[in-house]
């Protein structure tokens, strides 16, 4: 046995199958009990380590590139997904708040090593380590609809300020530690580090929207770029003598901007997300010694929560300052409290250096750990609590419309709502059908070169491939066509191989025209206008990106046959591609039916959300079509009072009601308000008796984020109704 150990632990691509092993099969098992993902990949690592089965070791060669890999990429990621928008609107106000929320906690861990007979190196690098935070709770308050409240918008700008600080608070440690600390060193070091970040913020920022420029479509080397240039800056740190780690971040602010939210931006963080990350966390666990670490908490507990306890503590504290500074309500505080007390990724990474040095000792190591552990499940937890009581933004469609023709009674199923896409509202009225040039039934025409043009009549675009999914999809399709006397756009894109004469090739032509006929034929059942497009492309969901551009559509309909969420782990998802990218407004449809025996639609919500009436527009649009009914269904807090219900019923029907002039003759919309506190159970209740369900597509949150968190993901797996998933113009 003691042989066949030895084997595992030095057979790298046995080590490498192992992590994938783990990272694959143990979060979805430890979501299921509501809690994080990492700590199902810490608990693995302590399973597999040298306390456990002894299939891997801290200590390999394999590990330590695969955790140091992890690592670097744990901090990159924590770079990129600062909202560098959001820090230049409110620059100051973040900064204060950052060196508020890094000075208290700093404070409190160094009081903390003093008093515990540390030292004032281990203590300060304590100090460091309570001094940042990670944003694990920010998709809650995407989701809420409250990112705009600069109360979280300093708090996300003040993530800027405590990564770095700690960081570099880590540098200065290590280096008086390893005993090469002098004033001369240190100001040497500092100057080498200001340069070293100069020419890593300005300079990777030029060569990326260069390089970027240069290779427009071109995501294979745009995603090889952004890997270069995160190992490059690590590298460089260290030849500046200071961690890699610090190199990362800064890698992830200096092409934050260049990357947006594109594509790229997508790949960099599933590659990070599903290996080298999770890859971390379980080396992290390797090296947790199980009774020392039981120990810890059993026989000196002071330790542990004197680092939990000023954590909690200090970030309170300061997020108090700031309100009494700004004037912020209680709400705003409590919310950059919640928000600044997950301790992931630059405390752990940090402490994983400290402890490998010897700054730390393996008490101090375990206790940041069950830090971890603490805040990144009552993070959330709270953020969810107090960032739902943030004042609500104004509703979407509230204000008064502009004086518009009324449509007449034989025309007004023409006009299509103005509210389904704001960025698009403008555009919408001259995409309509010429009132005076009727449509000939069961057409099925070619596109003319200039169909492209905005101008053109109301347009649905549907890509055919799947054909169990085909037949439902066109018959929706068709349906809203219908509504609008506009056209139906089958698109069928043919991905091409090194030879377009390739007999394989052909044959997937070939394929693609049939699935085209097929759509045309249906089309000419359901007496509408079909114009039938076959596109040659490799990447399919740019393909059917571009197409809706080029044609100007109104709208974009998709299908698939199994009910998967959009935020899947398997990348190359089509619909999540273009549920990232369209141009115009998309819906997914799930059809366990045909589209004729649908009647009831329900829309669930669960808070007022800026794109709201956008949803329950394209809901009442898939109800006319249908011949339906439509009920809004919004889910509030059990505590919620009784007026403020109604004010919430009252907000919606209003809103409604403002734009109903403008948008034809659609199904009155029923207003239900309940209170709950668990939206999925009652939306699934609701389900058992109804046919379709319409999601936003906000409603999806990756459950690798916040396990408690997926009521969308939820409903989508569960209900045996139809769903369909409904999301604006992505640009």
């Amino acid at each position: 046995m003691e042989q066949f150990s030895v084997w595992l632990s030095d057979n790298p691509i046995v080590a490498f199958t192992i992590f994938l092993l783990a990272s694959l099969t143990v979060p979805p098992l430890v979501e299921r009990l509501r809690l994080p993902g990492l700590v199902g990949l810490l608990l693995a690592g302590i399973i597999l380590g040298p306390h456990g089965l002894r299939l891997l070791e801290a200590e390999g060669e394999t590990v330590k590139l695969l955790s140091d890999i992890g690592k670097v990429y744990l901090m990159f990621v924590a770079g990129l997904e600062i909202d560098m928008q959001a820090f230049r609107k409110t620059r100051n106000r973040s900064l204060t708040f950052g060196m508020l929320t890094f000075a208290v906690p700093m404070l409190a861990g160094i009081g903390v090593g003093v008093g515990f007979n540390m030292g004032w190196t281990p203590s300060i690098l304590i100090g460091s380590l309570l001094a940042s935070h990670t944003l694990l709770g920010y998709p809650i308050v995407q989701r809420l609809g409250r990112v705009r409240n600069e109360a979280v918008t300093i708090t996300v700008g003040a993530t800027i300020f405590t990564d770095i600080g700690a960081l570099l608070v880590l540098a200065v440690c290590v280096s008086i530690h390893q005993g090469e600390f002098t004033w001369v060193r240190l100001i040497l070091q500092l100057a080498a580090l200001a340069l070293y970040a100069t020419i890593v913020l300005l300079g990777l920022d030029w060569l990326g929207r260069a390089f970027f420029r240069r290779t427009v479509n071109d995501e294979g080397n745009q995603f090889l770029f952004i890997l270069l240039a995160l190992f490059l800056s690590s590298v460089g740190a260290q030849v500046v003598h200071t961690e890699n780690i610090v190199g990362a971040f800064l890698a992830g602010l200096a092409v934050n901007d260049v990357l947006g939210k594109g594509a790229v931006k997508e790949k960099v963080e599933f590659v990070g997300g599903v290996l080298f990350i999770p890859f971390f966390f379980i080396a992290m666990g390797l090296l947790i010694d199980v009774p020392m670490f039981l120990s810890t908490l059993f026989s000196d507990p002071g330790i542990v929560a004197a680092i939990v306890l000023s954590l909690i503590a200090s970030k309170f504290v300061a997020a108090g300052c700031v309100k009494q500074i700004y004037q912020y309500s209680w709400p705003e505080a409590l919310t950059m409290w919640s928000l600044s007390l997950p301790q992931v990724a630059a405390t752990l990474a940090a402490a994983l250096v400290g402890y490998q040095v010897g700054l730390l000792s393996e008490a101090v190591f375990n206790s940041v750990i069950v830090l971890m552990l603490v805040t990144s499940t009552l993070g959330p937890v709270l953020t969810r609590r107090y960032a739902s009581q943030l004042p609500v933004p104004a509703l979407s469609g509230t204000e008064p419309p502009q004086p518009t023709p009324q449509p007449t009674p034989q025309n007004a199923s023409q006009t299509f709502p103005q509210e389904i896409s704001p960025a698009l509202s403008q555009n919408l009225s001259d995409n309509l059908p010429p009132k005076t040039t009727p449509l000939a039934p069961g057409r099925v025409e070619r596109l003319s070169p200039s169909s492209g043009s905005f101008s053109g009549p109301f347009s649905v675009l549907v890509p055919v491939h799947n054909p169990t999914t085909e037949p439902y999809l066109i018959d929706i399709a068709g349906r809203l066509v219908q509504q609008h006397r506009g056209r139906l756009l089958p698109l069928a894109i043919a991905q091409p191989t090194d030879s377009l004469n390739d007999p394989a090739f052909i044959e997937t032509m070939q394929l693609a025209q049939q699935q085209l006929a097929q759509a045309g034929s249906m089309g000419e059942q359901l007496g509408i206008l079909v114009y039938p497009i076959l596109r040659i492309d490799r990447d399919i969901a740019a393909g059917i990106c571009h197409c809706s551009r080029e044609q100007s559509t109104q709208l974009l309909l998709m299908g698939y046959g199994d009910m998967i969420t959009l935020q899947a782990r398997l990348l190359g998802s089509i619909v999540d591609q273009v549920f990232q990218r369209t141009p115009c407004p998309m819906v997914v449809f799930q059809l366990r039916c045909p589209p004729a025996e649908l009647s009831r639609v329900v829309v669930p919500l669960w808070n007022r959300r800026p794109y709201l009436h956008a949803q329950i527009r394209m809901a009442q649009e898939i109800a006319a079509a249908i011949e339906g009914t439509i009920t809004v269904l919004y889910i509030c807090a059990p505590s919620t009072a009784d007026s403020e219900r109604q004010q919430v019923r009252t907000q919606i029907e209003q809103g409604l009601d403002s734009v109903s002039r403008t948008a034809g003759a659609l199904p009155e919309v029923k207003v239900e308000v309940v209170p709950h506190s668990d939206a999925a159970a009652v939306t699934l209740g609701v389900a058992r008796s109804t046919d379709l369900i319409v999601l936003h597509g906000r409603d999806l949150i990756s459950p690798r984020e916040v396990a408690m968190d997926h009521w969308g993901e939820t409903i989508i797996q569960t209900a045996r109704c139809s769903v369909a998933l409904y999301t604006e113009s992505a640009i």
